[in-house]
């Protein structure tokens, strides 16, 4: 990864819809160029997808939950099973792995706090190897946009 491509890498981060002439404008190469580093970073698997965010509230889930979770016993096949359901449960945005307290930390979008008890009470206690459930209200989710590489150059 050189200058240019961390250039086209935030701006199609900024909007991935942008079209390429505009990418290639805003950093100052042709578009030919602009279009060549564009298929290089998706070709090298730095690019893996594009997607759309859209306002968890007007669709009806205004309340999100970082929802952590211990199973036991913390088997492979038990870490595994659990983590491929949860993934696939409408509710959830993203299922984190981790170390340490908790083997899960699932964040959940709800349209209440009946929905969101509903979903810890009867869908993740009702898993036999779930041994125990901390659930935590999202007031604010600020989320970066833009995650650039690792300027290992001067640093």
């Amino acid at each position: 990864m050189d200058e240019l491509d961390t250039a086209i890498l935030r701006e199609l981060q900024h909007d991935a819809r942008r079209t390429n002439r505009d990418v290639a404008a805003v950093v100052g190469v042709a578009p030919t160029t602009s279009l060549d580093r564009t298929r290089s970073l998706k070709e090298r698997g730095i690019i893996i997808g594009a997607r759309l965010d859209v306002d968890l509230a007007k669709i009806g889930r205004p309340v999100q939950a970082l929802v952590a979770v211990r199973v036991r016993p913390p088997t492979r096949a038990n870490i595994e099973g659990f983590r491929e359901w949860a993934a696939d449960l409408p509710e959830v945005l993203g299922v984190f792995v981790t170390s340490g307290g908790e083997d899960f930390l699932i964040h959940v979008a709800v349209p209440d706090n009946n929905h969101l008890y509903a979903f810890v009470i009867d869908r993740l206690t009702g898993k036999p190897e779930v041994a125990d459930v901390r659930t935590s209200i999202v007031y604010e989710h600020i989320r970066s946009t833009t995650v650039l590489p690792v300027d290992h150059g001067g640093s």
